[in-house]
């Protein structure tokens, strides 16, 4: 559970992120360190990177759907597209952080 002042901290970072402002390093640090401890403000900033890199969707779509979701990842740089060698493929997944939590709270 976040505080409040946790929360709108990070929510005033994430809407920096998204509109494209500049963002001191220490506020990167601390919301990173955050992100890595809790699910709701990963996924604040994961939206923020996706929304600052591919700007606004429209209303309606598929990629406006996906957005809100928060599915998919925000670096277009890492998505795999057109037929794809099956090492390859095995290789992208095996390299993925795991989105899951196993019995002891860990993620790798």
């Amino acid at each position: 559970m976040l505080s409040t002042e946790v929360r709108k901290k990070a929510e005033f970072i994430c809407s920096r992120i998204a509109e494209k402002a500049e963002v001191p390093v220490s506020d990167m640090i601390w919301i990173q360190k955050w992100a890595k401890s809790n699910h709701s403000v990963e996924s604040m900033l994961r939206r923020a990177r996706r929304r600052a890199m591919r700007g606004d969707q429209p209303a309606e779509g598929l990629d406006r759907f996906l957005e809100d979701m928060d599915l998919g990842e925000p670096d277009p740089t890492d998505h795999l597209s057109g037929p794809q060698n099956p090492v390859e493929i095995a290789e992208w997944f095996a390299a993925k952080k795991k989105w899951f939590v196993d019995d002891e709270g860990c993620r790798d």
